[in-house]
């Protein structure tokens, strides 16, 4: 008589248990790691350039190599509150950046409803409208003044040959007409970005929404207030606020134009901090500003961001 022997049922194998993934202030070091070469650039040329002017701006630092600096608190602070050229660019700047900003988006809205349309040659119209976006600031600068040259510009020949003006006009130099002859150029150069993201945004409505209300017989103006407006409305939101924060920290385009002249009447807030530094030498003043303007852009920063929770919720 033979015994059987039974072989025992084979065993699964136990999975391996994951290591723990190595961590960093609560990070993923891994991750971390491959982000350092981008995050290098940004510490060097955004971070530290914004802490070193935050703390200048406490300072009485100036121009020259060997100048001592020391602290001054709030000085910098109580005397920019004083300052009726501060105050003066300050009201410059936002009629500039209220004015651009408007503009720019009806200018853009018409031009995107254009361009939205079943039109021939449509794609040459959109390729040319993205044309002042190729331009740098310098060079548009550079054209506009020479459009505006009072004696050998285009705009005053026109405008004379119209017969709508009897001699030549100095856009630029005259204090009445230097802020809205550049809040035109400053339309004009930001159209382009401004119309595609609203033409990205009437291209993603609903074309049955549209066709439902024409066939209740609703009008055009009705189709657009009661379908296409709520749906670009959070474009629009974001756009603008993007737009008036750009507008308000510009510079090269005004700087090439007028140079904040004549008599300051298009001297924006970052004219003045950039004649302060750079051509009186006050550091310490000039970073003062910029960190005001800073919380300004930081409170159009809050309500935009305020808006568009508010409406994804």
């Amino acid at each position: 008589m033979s015994a059987t022997v039974t072989a025992p049922p084979p065993t699964t194998p136990r999975p391996k248990q994951p290591g723990r993934r190595r961590t960093f202030l609560g990070l993923d070091r891994d991750g971390l790691m491959l982000a350092v070469p981008a995050l290098i650039p940004v510490v060097l040329f955004s971070l530290y350039p914004l802490l070193r002017g935050i703390y200048l701006g406490f300072t009485d630092a100036q121009a020259g190599r060997n100048a001592a600096t020391e602290f001054t608190g709030f000085e910098n602070y109580t005397q920019l509150l004083g300052d009726s050229y501060f105050w003066e660019s300050f009201r410059i700047g936002l009629i500039w950046a209220f004015g651009v900003t408007i503009l720019q988006f009806f200018a853009s809205l018409g031009l995107a409803l254009l361009l939205n349309q079943k039109l021939r040659l449509r794609w040459l119209a959109r390729t040319l409208a993205l044309v002042p976006w190729a331009m740098p600031p310098v060079v548009v600068g550079i054209m506009w003044r020479l459009v505006y040259h009072p004696n050998a510009g285009i705009l005053n020949s026109v405008l004379t040959d119209l017969r709508i003006i009897d001699s030549n006009v100095e856009w630029l130099s005259s204090l009445s007409l230097a802020l809205p002859a550049v809040i035109v150029v400053g339309v004009w150069s930001g159209m382009p970005q401004t119309t595609v993201v609203l033409l990205a945004g009437l291209q993603s409505v609903s074309e049955e929404l549209k066709e439902a209300a024409a066939m209740d017989g609703a009008g055009p103006w009705q189709r657009f207030r009661n379908v296409t407006w709520p749906a670009l409305r959070p474009v629009v939101t974001a756009m603008t606020t993007l737009d008036f924060i750009w507008n308000f920290n510009s510079f090269s385009l005004v700087y090439v134009l007028t140079e904040g002249g004549p008599g300051g009447s298009t001297r924006l807030p970052m004219l003045f901090a950039y004649e302060e530094a750079f051509r009186y030498g006050n550091y310490g003043y000039a970073a003062a500003l910029g960190n005001a303007m800073v919380l300004v852009i930081a409170v159009f920063v809050v309500f935009y961001l305020r808006r568009r929770y508010r409406e994804e919720g």
